[in-house]
């Protein structure tokens, strides 16, 4: 994997803008920019060229990922880093519905992109998936404590993933960022 061609979920900003231009910078012969909207990945297009493609992914929809795996059938390095953080407290009143939203994003957004593109990282050798899980997956903060909650099942996810995934010759990595 000399010049991996990797995907990256949310890279059109933040952790994920760093990674999409780290990729690059290191090298690889092409980064997807895994996004909601890809009109927002212009920037990276603008700074990398056609070594950036804007594709159409959205954790919130399980066919956008679906579609992104069947194009980019490339890829050998997968980066989840796309995520929701909401404030609310254990007791806050909104508390439930927070969790719910996140556990769909964080969770299950994580599964749907393992489960869409492990037989593309197999097809390709094996490859990387790399999940972005927080600090917040190994403490919890008052405060946020329902994405704590979303990050902390994440991380136990990921421990599956890795083993689930290492037959096919699959490396799963967690990320703590925090």
């Amino acid at each position: 994997m000399n010049h991996p061609i990797a995907l990256v979920t949310g890279a059109n900003r933040g952790i994920g803008r760093t990674l999409a231009d780290t990729f690059i910078e290191h090298g690889a012969a092409r980064v997807y920019a895994a996004v909601r909207n890809p009109d927002s990945a212009a920037p990276l297009v603008e700074q990398h060229g056609d070594k950036v493609v804007p594709l159409h992914l959205d954790l919130e929809d399980p066919a956008s990922i679906v579609a992104a795996a069947a194009t980019a059938t490339d890829v050998e390095v997968v980066v989840n880093n796309a995520g929701v953080l909401k404030m609310a407290g254990p007791l806050d009143g909104d508390a439930i519905d927070l969790l719910d939203f996140q556990m769909k994003i964080n969770v299950v957004g994580l599964m749907r992109v393992a489960r869409a593109f492990a037989p593309v990282l197999r097809a390709n050798g094996g490859g990387v998936l790399a999940q972005l899980n927080s600090v917040a997956s190994l403490r919890s903060f008052a405060p946020f404590s329902a994405y704590c909650a979303s990050k902390a099942a994440a991380y136990s996810i990921t421990q599956a993933l890795r083993e689930t995934l290492r037959e096919q010759g699959t490396i799963v990595l967690s990320v703590h960022p925090g």
